[in-house]
């Protein structure tokens, strides 16, 4: 359970964190951001799908 609460908040700074970038028009801040936003956002999806959330 405290595996998919850790994955949910990086997510969301990713999140947070590429549209602060696409407002500064950083690219590799948009680059690393989308990066991270694919990677954690699936790690998330995932671990909700197979453990269920909160752990069942």
């Amino acid at each position: 359970m405290g595996l998919v609460i850790i994955f949910s908040l990086i997510t969301l700074l990713a999140l947070f964190g590429t549209v602060s970038a696409l407002k500064n028009k950083n690219i590799l801040g948009i680059v690393f951001g989308l990066a991270t936003l694919g990677v954690f956002g699936w790690f998330t999806f995932m671990t909700v799908l197979h453990s269920g959330y909160p752990g069942v």
